[in-house]
C-alpha cells in the first residue's frame, strides 16, 4: 500500500481559532489526528465523520514541554504506522510547529520511512502573549530584537544556554519556565540585566483563563507565586514589557463571557469570551423520533425551537432516504432568525417567525392565528420543558414533541476567575445550570445578562440575579 502524505499543522496556543485556515481545512480531510494535550478540543470539532483523534497524553506526553523521549518515539511510531497503513494523517502540535515542539524528530521519523510531509505554521505561544496583552516584542524605541528562550536547560544533550549572551538582548521571550523564573531571573542578573527590568507573565495565552502580572526581574519570582501564574506561561523581558499598562487593550476593554453555542460574532462593544456551557449530541435511539418522520404528513405545523432541531430533524430526514419534498402543505414556524437562517440552509423558508425571539413570542403571534385542532410536530432537547407544549394545547392545538438531540453539559471547563469579567451572558436554562455547577454564584459586581424569558427564569432560581 502506498504512503500517504502526513501534516505536521501548528495549532496556535490557547484557542481553537488560532489555527490558520490551511490548517483547519488540512484537518477536515484528515484520517487520524494525533494532538498535543495542550490543543483547545474545540479545534477537533466539525472533523470528517468517522476520524480518529488520539491525544499524545494516551502515550504519556501530557507536560507542556513534553520533556518524555520514549512518550515522543510511541507518537512518531504511531505517525508512520498510520501513514503506511494508507490513512491520511495530521500531526496536530501546540503553538507553531517549529519553536520548542521536538518537530525534528518527528521529521527524522518520516524520512526514515520514506513518508512524504508537509508543514504547516501556526502561532507561536509568545506571539498571542504579546498580542492578547498589547506588548509588542520588538519596538522602533526600545527593541530592535527578540531571542525566544527555553527555560529547560540539558548539559547532557549539549543544551548549555548563554545567559550573558541573552541577557545583552532587548526584548526576551522565555517559554517552559515557571516552574524555574526565580533561577533564572538571578542568572539573567548575574549576568548584567538590571534588576528594574521589566517583566511580563502571561499564563494560558489568548485563552479564556488567560492570566497576567507585571513586575520588576528582581521581584518576577515572588509575584509569579503570589499571582499563580502556572505552566503553560510565557515571561516577556524587556522595556517593551513596560508599555503593558498603556497598551493592554484586553484589561481596558468590557470583557464579556459569552457561554451560549452560537458563533462569535466581531465588531461588537466589548472583547467575548466564548466558553460553551453545554454540548449537543445525537440520540443513542432515533426510532421513536424517525416513525414521526415517516408519518410527517400528518402535520398541519412544525415548530422548530432551536437550530439543533433543525439539523437533526433533517439529518435524521436524509438517513430515511427522504428530503424536504415531504413537507409540501406542511407549514414551518421557528423560533427566531438564527433557527430560520438554519432552515434556509436545508431549502425551507419559515412561514412564522416571531419578532420578538422568544417562547412567548412565538405563542403570542400564534395566537393571531386558527390553530384549534390543529396537529403540530415539535422536535426538541431531550432536557426542555413543556412550556411551550402546554401553551400551545391551550390554544387548542394538538401538539406531538420528540427527541431530536440530546444538550449535556460541557467536559472539562477550565477553571476560571470570575473577577476577570464584566459580563457573564447566558442563552438558556441548561448553559445557567451547568454554570452554577461548575463554577457556582458570580461575584456581585458581574453583570448577568439573559437571552430568553426562560433564561432569565432559570437566573433568578439560582440567584444569579436579584
Amino acid at each position: 500500500m502506498r504512503n500517504h502524505k502526513v501534516y505536521l499543522i501548528g495549532a496556535g496556543p490557547g484557542r481553537a481559532d488560532m489555527i490558520t485556515v490551511r490548517g483547519l481545512k488540512i484537518l477536515q480531510q484528515a484520517d487520524v489526528i494525533i494532538h498535543d494535550y495542550l490543543v483547545d478540543k474545540a479545534a477537533l470539532e466539525g472533523l470528517k465523520p468517522g476520524a480518529e483523534i488520539i491525544s499524545s497524553e494516551r502515550y504519556g506526553k501530557k507536560a507542556c514541554h513534553g520533556r518524555s523521549g520514549q512518550a515522543q518515539k510511541k507518537i512518531n511510531d504511531l505517525m508512520v504506522k498510520m501513514a503506511k497503513a494508507g490513512r491520511h494523517v495530521a500531526r496536530l502540535k501546540n503553538g507553531d510547529t517549529s519553536i520548542f515542539s521536538r518537530i525534528s524528530e518527528e521529521i527524522e521519523a518520516l524520512e526514515k520511512n520514506k513518508i512524504e510531509f508537509e508543514i504547516v505554521p501556526g502561532v507561536t505561544a509568545a506571539s498571542a502573549a504579546s498580542s492578547f496583552t498589547g506588548v509588542p516584542l520588538t519596538d522602533r524605541r526600545y527593541s530592535s530584537n527578540v531571542v525566544f528562550v527555553t527555560g529547560h536547560e540539558n548539559p547532557d544533550k549539549g543544551i548549555k544556554i548563554d545567559w550573558r549572551r541573552i541577557a545583552g538582548m532587548d526584548t526576551i521571550a522565555l517559554y517552559m519556565s515557571s516552574g524555574d523564573i526565580s533561577d533564572i531571573a538571578w542568572k539573567l542578573i548575574r549576568s548584567g540585566r538590571p534588576e528594574t527590568t521589566a517583566v511580563l507573565a502571561v499564563s494560558n495565552a489568548g485563552a479564556v483563563n488567560q492570566k497576567t502580572a507585571i513586575a520588576a526581574l528582581g521581584s518576577i519570582a515572588d509575584t509569579v507565586q503570589k499571582n499563580a501564574i502556572k505552566a503553560p506561561a510565557i515571561f516577556i523581558i524587556g522595556k517593551t514589557a513596560g508599555l503593558e499598562k498603556r497598551y493592554n487593550w484586553l484589561r481596558k476593554n468590557r470583557r464579556i463571557l459569552f457561554t451560549g453555542l452560537s458563533g462569535e460574532r466581531f465588531f461588537l462593544k466589548g472583547t467575548y469570551f466564548h466558553l460553551p456551557l453545554i454540548r449537543i449530541e445525537p440520540l443513542e435511539d432515533y426510532s421513536g423520533f424517525d416513525r414521526y418522520l415517516k408519518n410527517i404528513k400528518m402535520f398541519d405545523w412544525i415548530v422548530f425551537s432551536s437550530r439543533f432541531g433543525v439539523e437533526y430533524f433533517f439529518k435524521r430526514l436524509k438517513e430515511l432516504g427522504l428530503d424536504a419534498r415531504i413537507l409540501n402543505n406542511i407549514k414551518i414556524a421557528a423560533i427566531g432568525n438564527c433557527t430560520s437562517e438554519r432552515l434556509l440552509d436545508f431549502t425551507i423558508s419559515a412561514d412564522l417567525v416571531p419578532k420578538k425571539e422568544s417562547s412567548k413570542g412565538l405563542i403570542d403571534e400564534f395566537r393571531e392565528l386558527d390553530i384549534k385542532a390543529k396537529k403540530i410536530f415539535l422536535p426538541r432537547s431531550d432536557i426542555s420543558d413543556k412550556g411551550l407544549e402546554k401553551e400551545f394545547e391551550k390554544l387548542g392545538a394538538k401538539v406531538t414533541s420528540s427527541f431530536a438531540y440530546r444538550n449535556v453539559m460541557a467536559e472539562g471547563l477550565p477553571d476560571l476567575d470570575l473577577n476577570n469579567f464584566d459580563e457573564i451572558m447566558f442563552t438558556s436554562p441548561s448553559g445557567v445550570r451547568s454554570f452554577i455547577n461548575r463554577y457556582g454564584k458570580a461575584p456581585l459586581k458581574v453583570k448577568i445578562a439573559c437571552i430568553g424569558d426562560t433564561t432569565k427564569k432559570e437566573a433568578l432560581k439560582w440567584g444569579l440575579l436579584g
